[in-house]
């Protein structure tokens, strides 16, 4: 699980690891649309299955947003006086805005990472 993980965080193909995802070098600090290579230059593995192939992944971003939504309102209630202040929601929306980016490239990386082929 951790090699799978850090596979991910690198961009690599899930067959040979040598290949990218996608077209640009890092995953995490890009704010435009993520752009797919189609296929590994690699290896020739193809990403994209079919079409719809990454509907499954929006569940993936989903609960990455749901967990860092949360993550951010434990954080910040320490820096409030009440339990429950209606200034947290600010935070919680510009930290889920933040890690939108990042959170489309890694549920499509996680996404195609749990369905490769494990038996070849």
């Amino acid at each position: 699980m951790s090699h799978a993980l850090t596979h991910i965080f690198r961009n690599e193909c899930p067959v040979c690891h040598k290949g990218k995802v996608f077209t640009d070098k890092n995953i995490f600090l890009n704010f435009s649309f993520p752009k797919m290579n189609e296929y590994c230059s690699h290896c020739h593995y193809k990403f994209q299955k079919e079409p719809g192939y990454f509907f499954g992944a929006m569940y993936v971003n989903y609960g990455l947003t749901v967990a860092q939504g949360i993550a951010t309102y434990c954080i910040a209630q320490f820096f409030f006086e009440k339990n429950f202040d209606f200034r947290i929601f600010p935070i919680i929306v510009a930290a889920i805005v933040l890690f939108t980016p990042f959170n489309l490239r890694f549920s499509r990386l996680a996404w195609i990472y749990m369905f490769k082929d494990y038996t070849s």
